[in-house]
C-alpha cells in the first residue's frame, strides 16, 4: 500500500544564470512565458495546467521533480505520513506544496490545490486520412510553420544509483505501478517504467522512468506532449531553423510507443517532443522486457543519440 496515488507530473524545475536566454528556448520550443516574480521563469503549454517549466536564476542544473497529488488532502496525509510541513505553493496557479528528498537527493516536490486555466479551446488537429480510415472529406490540410505546440508534461527520466531502493521509495510513496522493467540480465534489472495508479482512468505508458547509472543520479530527460504527428515535425524544422541542438529523432519508441525527438536546452539538459503514446489501466499490469527494446526503435529517422 501506497502513501498517495499520484495523478500525474505536474513540472519540472531548473536553475539558470539567464533567465532571457532560458525564455528564448523555450518560446521556440513551444512554450510560453508566465510572468510572476523576479528571479523566476515559469512556462506554460496550452493545456489547464498553469506552469509546466519553472526555472530560478542560479547555477545551472535540474533542481526538481514536481509531482501533482490527487487532493489536498492527499497532500496532508503525504504530509501526515512523512511529517514534513505543507506550504504555500508561491507559483501560477497557488495551492499547497510539500517538499521530500529522494534517495538519491533529487527534490521530488508535491503539489494540489492548484488553479488550473481554462484554454477555451478544443484541442484537435487536422485528421489524417489512412487506408482503413478517410475522415478527412472536402478539405484540404494546410499546416502553419512555427514552433511546436506543448500541450503538457508527459513524464520526466531520472538516472539512480539504485534501482531497486528508489523503485520502492517511488512505489510507497506515489502508488506508482511498473509498465516495463527493464532486465539486463537474468534476475538483474536496470530500471522500469512507471504509470500512475488512477485505477479504470486510461493513463500515460509512464509517468516516471528510472534507469540505473553508473555516473549517478542526474536528470536523463523531461517530455512534453504536442498536438500531433505534424505538430513534432513541424517543431523539429522550426527549432532546426533557429540553430538549437538536436539529441535524438525523429523515431518512434518501443515501449510507450511515443513517436520522439529530443532536444538539448542552452545548457544542455535534454527535453523531448512526444505525440501518440500508448494509455494504460490499472488491469494491463506490467511486464518485463530485454535491455534492447529501450535502445532500439520501430523507426528511426536522422541523428540518434552519441551515448
Amino acid at each position: 500500500m501506497s502513501t498517495i496515488n499520484i495523478e500525474d507530473v505536474a513540472y519540472v524545475r531548473f536553475r539558470a544564470p539567464d533567465l532571457e536566454q532560458m525564455r528564448a528556448f523555450l518560446s521556440d520550443f513551444g512554450l510560453t512565458k508566465v510572468e510572476h516574480a523576479a528571479g523566476a521563469l515559469f512556462a506554460a503549454g496550452l493545456g489547464p495546467a498553469p506552469f509546466l517549466h519553472w526555472t530560478e536564476e542560479g547555477e545551472p542544473g535540474f533542481a526538481a521533480l514536481g509531482l501533482r497529488a490527487a487532493s489536498v488532502a492527499d497532500l496532508q496525509a503525504l504530509a501526515l505520513a512523512t511529517g514534513e510541513a505543507m506550504t504555500t505553493l508561491d507559483a501560477p496557479g497557488g495551492g499547497s506544496i510539500l517538499r521530500l528528498v529522494d534517495p538519491d537527493g533529487f527534490a521530488v516536490e508535491v503539489v494540489a490545490g492548484q488553479r488550473f486555466k481554462d484554454s477555451g479551446r478544443e484541442c484537435a488537429s487536422s485528421p489524417w486520412n489512412s487506408i482503413g480510415h478517410r475522415p478527412r472529406v472536402g478539405s484540404a490540410k494546410r499546416l502553419a510553420p512555427g514552433a511546436a505546440h506543448v500541450e503538457r508534461l508527459g513524464h520526466v527520466v531520472l538516472r539512480v544509483r539504485d534501482f531497486r531502493t528508489s523503485e520502492a521509495w517511488y512505489k510507497a510513496h506515489f502508488g506508482f505501478i511498473t509498465s516495463d522493467e527493464i532486465e539486463l540480465s537474468d534476475q538483474v534489472a536496470l530500471g522500469a517504467f512507471l504509470r500512475c495508479d488512477v485505477g479504470d482512468t486510461p493513463t500515460d505508458h509512464h509517468t516516471l522512468a528510472l534507469m540505473q547509472s553508473e555516473d549517478g543520479p542526474s536528470l536523463n530527460h523531461a517530455a512534453f506532449e504536442v498536438t500531433s504527428l505534424d505538430d513534432l515535425i513541424l517543431g523539429y524544422e522550426h527549432l532546426v531553423s533557429c540553430g538549437h541542438e538536436i539529441d535524438w529523432g525523429i523515431g518512434r519508441h518501443i515501449l510507450g510507443s511515443q513517436v520522439f525527438a529530443y532536444w538539448r536546452d542552452p545548457w544542455r539538459n535534454r527535453l523531448e517532443h512526444w505525440t501518440d503514446g500508448d494509455l494504460l489501466t490499472r488491469a494491463d499490469g506490467s511486464q518485463t522486457v530485454g535491455i534492447d527494446q529501450l535502445r532500439a526503435v520501430q523507426w528511426g529517422l536522422l541523428n540518434r543519440p552519441a551515448t
